[in-house]
């Protein structure tokens, strides 16, 4: 569990998820959006150009990159999250 007062996202005020509470949450979002966005470029975008390298395995793989860090990234969230993980409808909670 993380620190008191060392809370990096919290709960959206509609809807359910997070967003970010200070620089280290929009650090930490920003740096998953570049892995993200450079993994999908070297696996996808960049094979696709260059019709010899572009494979199954290769495909298969890129997939199973971004699944690992979109988990990673949704267990940090979560233990740096001030709060639960819940539908909110706008109140106070």
């Amino acid at each position: 569990m993380a620190v008191q007062g060392d809370f990096w996202l919290r709960p959206k005020r509609y809807g359910y998820g997070t967003e970010p509470a200070n620089w280290k949450g929009w650090a930490a979002t920003g740096f998953f959006a570049v892995l993200v966005a450079a993994i999908a470029w070297l696996g996808m975008v960049d094979p696709a150009l260059d019709a010899d390298a572009a494979t199954l395995a290769r495909t298969a793989l890129t997939w199973a990159a971004l699944l690992v860090m979109t988990g990673t990234f949704a267990w940090l969230a979560r233990l740096k999250t001030d709060g639960q993980w819940r539908w909110r409808w706008g109140g106070n909670t």
